[in-house]
């Protein structure tokens, strides 16, 4: 069973956009126990060292990137379930993306979409498919095939 106190968001960058606040609020909500830090933009290298600051040891890296590994939802489920109850950090870099120092440290590179979206979006992406996955976990009817 997936369970949303393991999961971390490492994020470069504010939301500033009321609309996608509250889209954030609405899905934190339904998954208690997440966690969203805000790392400060600036430039890579800035941004890498504090990013490198956060991440734990006890955890498994999962860094979102437009190269990364692409899963349909119901994929990124299993893919999620296969972690057991192991702590995920996922990473969203900044306007740059991902320093090359962290993409190394990943256990897994994912992708959201082949297109590239603002950090804020990419946010909202996750955290929406993060508690999609949660209810395909749990066979609730959220998410249509």
């Amino acid at each position: 069973m997936l369970n949303s106190s393991r999961y971390r968001i490492l994020a470069v960058g504010k939301v500033r956009k009321s609309w996608i606040k509250e889209g954030l609020d609405l899905y934190l909500k339904r998954l208690p126990g997440l966690i969203i830090t805000e790392i400060r933009d600036s430039n890579p290298k800035k941004e890498a060292k504090a990013l490198q600051e956060h991440i734990r040891r006890d955890e498994i890296l999962i860094v979102l990137m437009e190269k990364g590994k692409r899963l349909a939802s119901i994929p990124f489920a299993e893919c999620l379930k296969k972690f057991g109850s192991q702590r995920l950090a996922f990473v969203i870099g900044g306007a740059n993306g991902v320093a090359p120092e962290i993409e190394v440290l990943a256990h897994l590179r994912l992708s959201l979409s082949p297109m590239t979206f603002p950090h804020e979006i990419a946010r909202l992406l996750l955290v929406e498919q993060l508690y999609r996955a949660t209810t395909i976990a749990q066979g609730r009817a959220y998410h249509r095939n």
